[in-house]
């Protein structure tokens, strides 16, 4: 009996191809340490991931294995080169001796997706706004945290500038064009500068999470602050992350330091939804013609390096900025104007990525 369910692991572990072997992945090598009980068919082993496997294979071991009526396997994750053995799904900081919750999903949060960016100043929030505004108009209930603690712009690009209320203990998130919002800066002066360690950081985060009345909502967009800190660290060690959006511009620059944040989410098992190329061209009104003023192609770079879709192109606009500045979203300024089209394409393109990796959403009549 105990070699039949063994058998029954291995075909299921198999079942799932590397893509850099071509392998199923038993046949791949990367499983080791396989002990599976004979009475409830529970497997457990050490899955050697290399630098160069993708995240997500862990996950996809899991799937392979409840979707062949076993039950969920208890995996350590290694880099066969890399230090010992973490449990799957712990941050990295595991690796550090320093505990780390296991992210659960909060309910009435829906999916809730990152916005995140390797540098700033590539119009990280720009692109949340506008694609959580456009599917707040398709009818989807959507919630924004702004989680840019050093550089809350949530505030200025939605011009809402007051203080939420508080219930019941409970903080009453802001409310603009169909949007629940909540961001550091309804909460702090602001021309104040925020000078917080992790801790604190981790600290609001929790609070913005559990603490804030989002009621049920289907998506909320989380805007991350540049890089690969604190904040993305904390966040996705409080909460199932959903799936990542990766933003950045054509240059060679931005691409690289993008490129390391869409890693860190790999590491830490969230889905690359895919990458979006802001300032990607400059449409001339008069002419027709295309400018490509930061340089081409290193969205498109991007998502082949790392196998997630390109959603969108965004082009340079005038009056785009001006807009932003004065609290007006470009989807609802400006909806038939060319970044407006293509923000609300990513929109609905975020939609079909999400139901891809086998997300429920509702069904909008």
């Amino acid at each position: 009996m105990s070699e039949n369910r063994e058998a029954q692991v291995r075909a299921a572990l198999d079942s799932v191809a590397n893509p850099r072997t071509g392998t199923g992945l038993v046949a791949a090598g990367m499983i080791s340490d396989l002990t599976v009980d004979a009475s409830t068919g529970e497997a457990s082993f050490t899955f050697l991931l290399r630098r160069d496997d993708p995240a997500t294979l862990v996950r996809q071991a899991r799937q392979a294995l409840t979707s062949a009526g076993l039950p969920q396997p208890k995996i350590q994750v290694t880099d066969p080169a890399g230090p010992p053995p973490t449990t799957h799904a712990d941050p990295q900081s595991a690796a550090a001796a320093v505990p780390a919750p296991t992210p659960m999903q909060i309910p009435g949060l829906g999916r809730v997706i990152a916005v995140s960016s390797g540098k700033g100043g590539v119009g990280k929030s720009t692109v949340a706004v506008n694609v959580a505004v456009a599917l707040a108009e398709r009818g989807f209930r959507v919630g924004i945290m702004d989680a840019d603690f050093y550089g809350p712009n949530l505030p200025r690009m939605i011009g809402v500038y007051e203080r939420p209320m508080v219930q019941d203990g409970r903080i009453i998130p802001l409310e603009a064009y169909g949007l629940k919002l909540m961001s550091i800066g309804f909460l702090v002066d602001r021309d104040a500068p925020a000078i917080w360690r992790g801790p604190i950081i981790t600290k609001v985060i929790h609070q913005f999470l559990h603490d804030v009345s989002w009621g049920e909502l289907d998506y909320l967009f989380v805007d991350m602050p540049p890089g690969t800190g604190d904040a993305q660290l904390s966040l996705v060690q409080q909460v199932l992350v959903n799936g990542a959006i990766i933003v950045t511009t054509p240059q060679e620059v931005a691409v690289g330091d993008a490129l390391r944040g869409a890693k860190m989410f790999e590491r830490v098992n969230v889905p690359i939804l895919g990458i979006v190329e802001n300032m990607s061209g400059f449409l001339d009104p008069v002419t027709g013609m295309r400018h490509d003023l930061f340089g081409a192609g290193g969205g498109e770079r991007l998502a082949d390096e790392i196998q997630a879709p390109l959603l969108g192109m965004v082009p340079l606009q005038q009056g785009l900025a001006y807009a932003a500045d004065q609290g007006r979203p470009i989807v609802v300024e400006a909806p038939t104007s060319a970044a407006a089209v293509m923000l609300r394409e990513i929109a609905d393109k975020v939609v079909d990525r999400v139901r891809a990796v086998g997300m429920v959403l509702p069904v909008l009549e």
